[in-house]
């Protein structure tokens, strides 16, 4: 029931005693869901002349969008680069696992792979909503295999791929089917690649610069053919330097298209970035900052050996390394803990901290005005999190999808 006579009928939940994120600010006011979405209780009192059909105690807790994860490999032992017959099932229980870390939407991400994985993988993993079943799958984000060989970093040598002379075909016959894809990172570098990126801008996918050796002169001309987003900054990119700080120099660039934000995604799990580098990205460009797991099948199962498509992944205390080396191989962080070291190693506002968690990956994806948001009309996907931002329950389309055991909401 999402709209007309339907959602009117349907009961309006008034959610008491929080503070809602909204406008940037923590606000002491109710939160009013009806429908799946957030009523406007001032058209109810005074159109509709309703109250609320039930009340919920959120004992002083905060309430805000449920967060968006841009950039995951896995979790819980499934890996969404290896193709099997039932790819739905590793979906969904991972979809339904986030839950408990305040995830309520997700792009499900593959590491640069064979054309067969992809072939047989995307169409396996369409775009769906979330709701007790786990947290809404937003479209996939394809990390490679357009990628620099300097700059690889876990993803499989034998793998990467460069555009021949009619590029997007390239495109087509690597992936097999863009219908499924909501982002594409590659290389601004290669050869060709600003003609792909225009052709993927222009199916509605976003583009993402990362694991790459691009200039900023380079990378400046890939945001003007339509590139919006950056691939876990800092991270399998040339670092910065005065004279020519490379993708990093987006950040403060003054050659953007006009009203043209720039994202860029962040690993804060305390591993892959130093707090004073993200302290620095944040205070340059605090706006477009979006924190992303970039979480690994080993997600949630600990110390050992897993995979991470055609790669080895060992696991050791909180860092995950491909097997026999020491590159960095994503993270075995949740988005939570992400949020919550975020916070810490910034110094920033606890609203800034959640924003960079939901309002800007909305953003960067075009879904503002349905996600990442408590705006009246918005989905009324939410997340129940204590003082010290640790999760207590979320909530889909106003529906609760999990709680803590020890939080009775």
């Amino acid at each position: 029931m999402r709209g007309g006579q339907g959602a009117a009928r349907a009961p309006v939940i008034q959610f008491t005693n929080c503070r809602i994120l909204r406008g940037g600010a923590l606000l002491r006011e109710d939160l009013w869901v009806r429908g799946g979405r957030i009523l406007d209780p001032e058209k109810l009192f005074f159109e509709e002349r309703r109250v609320a059909d039930q009340q919920r105690d959120c004992g002083g807790c905060i309430l805000a969008p449920g967060f968006i994860d841009v950039q995951i490999n896995g979790g819980f032992g499934v890996d969404f680069s290896q193709a099997s017959e039932d790819v739905g099932s590793g979906i969904a229980l991972v979809a339904r696992r986030i839950l408990s870390h305040g995830v309520t939407s997700f792009c499900p991400t593959l590491v640069t792979s064979p054309l067969e994985v992809y072939h047989k993988v995307l169409p396996q993993i369409p775009v769906k909503s979330g709701g007790p079943h786990g947290a809404g799958v937003l479209g996939v984000h394809l990390e490679g295999p357009f990628i620099s060989r300097e700059k690889r970093g876990a993803h499989p040598e034998a793998h990467l791929r460069s555009f021949e002379a009619d590029a997007f075909q390239d495109v087509l016959a690597t992936y097999g089917s863009l219908d499924n894809v909501r982002i594409v990172t590659l290389a601004p570098e290669l050869d060709h690649s600003h003609e792909v990126i225009r052709a993927l801008t222009a199916l509605g996918i976003c583009v993402s610069l990362g694991h790459s050796v691009a200039d900023l002169g380079t990378a400046e001309k890939a945001v003007q053919s339509g590139a919006t987003f950056i691939t876990h900054l800092f991270n399998a990119m040339l670092p910065f330097h005065h004279r020519d700080p490379g993708i990093v120099g987006l950040l403060t660039s003054d050659r953007l298209p006009a009203g043209r934000r720039i994202f860029y995604g962040m690993i804060a799990d305390g591993i892959h970035t130093n707090p004073a580098a993200l302290r620095i990205a944040h205070r340059a460009h605090p706006k477009g900052l979006v924190l992303v797991t970039d979480a690994v099948p080993a997600l949630g199962l600990g110390n050992g050996r897993h995979t991470l498509g055609q790669q080895e992944v060992e696991v050791d205390g909180l860092t995950a390394y491909v097997a026999g080396t020491s590159t960095l191989s994503g993270s075995i962080a949740p988005m939570d803990t992400c949020v919550r070291h975020f916070l810490q190693a910034t110094g920033c506002s606890v609203e800034c901290a959640l924003e960079a968690a939901s309002l800007h990956p909305a953003q960067l994806l075009g879904l503002e005005k349905r996600k990442g948001t408590l705006d009246f009309g918005a989905d009324a996907d939410f997340v129940v999190l204590d003082n010290s931002l640790h999760v207590r329950a979320t909530y889909i389309s106003g529906e609760l999808v999990w709680q803590a055991e020890e939080a009775r909401l």
